[in-house]
């Protein structure tokens, strides 16, 4: 899993997962761009796998807009070189009943978590078809293959992502690019610590690992994705999860 001299790009790389997964590809050699909506946090992951003597450069760019995601994609490879590997991890969650759920609601986070993974694909597809090699790895959800209340926009745009995967896999397959997607479980994050104390109990008396999920279990997963190790694996979905969805 020796990523040197391949540039990694890494959408929601500010915190919580996706910082992990920047993280831990630069500690294999890679070059990672950190994107984000909030220049700041992306910056304090760059700053993180400087610190650890790796390379990274942090980016501003809303996923959901075509020209930022044209641009980022631009100022990558004249900063770093052409993309090798792209993770779509940006995500957000806007939680209500299907009855309650706002318009906006559903829009946004269809537009960030669906929408964001679909421009990023492809505008990373072409360097890559150039080179004949990739590797897009998507993080999408076990919600995304089993539903859950109160998450129709969020469960929707994830098995959206499980949808996106295969077709992507199909296109590109000849063209020496692999895409899969990683489905997380309940992992502590920020995003997840706003779950009721006795849902998290729930999870952990359900899954047959008995825990909740940490962010590395999700970037293990997407490291091994997305190096040569896993070159005759494509349009596949690897639940990590403990279990829980069994």
């Amino acid at each position: 899993m020796d990523f040197t001299n391949r540039v990694a790009v890494v959408t929601g790389a500010s915190r919580g997962i996706g910082r992990e997964i920047a993280q831990q590809l630069a500690a294999r050699g890679a070059a990672v761009a950190c994107a984000a909506p909030a220049v700041d946090p992306a910056d304090e992951t760059a700053a993180l796998i400087q610190a650890a003597g790796g390379q990274a450069k942090a980016y501003l760019c809303d996923v959901t807009q075509t020209a930022e995601v044209e641009a980022l994609f631009e100022a990558v490879q004249a900063d770093l070189g052409a993309p090798a590997i792209l993770v779509n991890n940006a995500g957000i969650t806007r939680d209500q009943l299907i009855l309650r759920m706002k318009d906006d609601e559903w829009d946004k986070v269809l537009a960030v978590n669906l929408k964001g993974a679909f421009l990023c694909t492809r505008a990373a597809a072409r360097p890559m078809m150039k080179a004949r090699y990739g590797r897009i790895v998507n993080i999408a959800s076990v919600v995304g293959i089993a539903g859950a209340a109160g998450q129709a926009n969020y469960s929707a745009s994830k098995a959206g992502l499980i949808g996106l995967t295969k077709t992507t896999a199909k296109e590109f397959g000849s063209r020496g690019i692999t895409c899969n997607a990683v489905a997380p479980g309940f992992i502590e994050t920020q995003m997840t610590a706003e779950l009721p104390a006795e849902f998290k109990e729930h999870v952990i008396k359900t899954a047959p690992l008995g825990r909740l999920g940490q962010p590395v279990d999700v970037a293990n997963a997407v490291v091994f994705l997305a190096s040569d190790m896993a070159s005759y694996i494509t349009g596949q979905v690897l639940t990590v999860d403990g279990g829980f969805i069994l």
